[in-house]
């Protein structure tokens, strides 16, 4: 095998591992803490991309189009506006349903997914075509030998992997984390110990909504571009790869990304079948892996803690 192919590859897999394991991190989060599957997920990363994209052409428009000021006001914009629409899913949707029937909050979750999806398609001109999407990190391309590995790849990837470490610290080494983590373990001691129920379930929310702003923002700068149902398929993986990996557990979701990431790579490159199924050869072993392990790779041994 061709070196450059192989180290191409590789990149694909850390990066889409990446950005799969961030999208099945907020499935985590939101199943670890509110008990709920939020269905709404994938179609908030397009949000957040779309917002980011905004954020960036203001910045242009100001004549701040390239460079750190806009991948800053992508990242600002993209994070604030997928927090918004998460805390007020989570406050007025999830909330009020909570303790009814988990199909009511399933449901409801779709078809806002939905209505944020067409929304985009409508509300944006030309909003059915794919949109190109600016490069505002370094573009050179770093020769390593034979192999040249773009700078603007290895930084996209540095920020998926900063991004999984921030919200793991958050979780386990602040105030905030430790009340989050007390929710998820038990709701009613946690209401008896003064823990603000409502409030954590917002701020849990926003946290999963930065995260999928942050996967569809470097899926953006990735890919070069971005579609209004760009979430519909990432929302899917991304809550397979969290089941795999045990629905409530951060590491597991990561686990279950990388293993779908690493599944589609072996299916466009070892297997004898055309790219174009890669997909299905994913997806079907991901449903064999579920079928063996029900509770997820990781479920037993972080169920206690998360």
């Amino acid at each position: 095998m061709d070196s450059s192919f192989a180290v191409q590859m590789l990149l694909n897999f850390l990066m889409l591992g990446a950005i799969y394991a961030i999208v099945a991190a907020g499935f985590s989060l939101y199943f670890g803490v509110v008990d709920v599957v939020h269905f709404a997920h994938g179609d908030i990363l397009a949000l957040g991309a779309y917002a980011g994209l905004a954020g960036s052409m203001a910045a242009a428009s100001l004549g701040l189009g390239d460079g750190l000021i806009a991948g800053i006001a992508m990242v600002v914009v993209g994070f604030s506006v997928a927090s918004i629409i998460g805390a007020l899913i989570g406050r007025y949707l999830v909330l009020p349903l909570k303790g009814g029937s988990p199909i009511n909050v399933l449901l409801i979750t779709l078809m806002t997914g939905t209505a944020i999806r067409e929304l985009l398609r409508i509300a944006i001109p030309g909003g059915a075509n794919p949109k190109p999407f600016p490069m505002v990190l370094p573009d050179n391309l770093l020769s390593v030998g034979e192999v040249g590995i773009r700078v603007s790849s290895l930084i996209i990837l540095a920020i998926g992997a900063l991004g999984i470490v921030v919200t793991q610290f958050i979780l386990t080494r602040t105030r905030l984390g430790l009340a989050i983590r007390a929710v998820a373990q038990d709701v009613d001691t946690a209401r008896y110990m003064g823990i603000d129920y409502r409030r954590v379930v917002i701020v849990t929310f926003i946290i999963g909504s930065c995260l999928a702003a942050l996967a569809g923002i470097m899926l953006g700068l990735y890919y070069r571009k971005i579609v209004f149902n760009m979430g519909l398929m990432l929302g899917v993986i991304g809550f397979c790869s969290a089941v795999v990996g045990g629905l409530g557990s951060l590491w597991g979701a990561v686990l279950g990304g990388f293993v779908f990431s690493a599944l589609q790579i072996v299916a466009t490159v070892a297997l004898p079948i055309p790219s174009t199924y890669k997909d299905v050869f994913a997806f079907g072993v991901m449903i064999c892996l579920i079928a063996i392990r029900p509770t997820g790779l990781l479920r037993e041994r972080y169920a206690e803690r998360v």
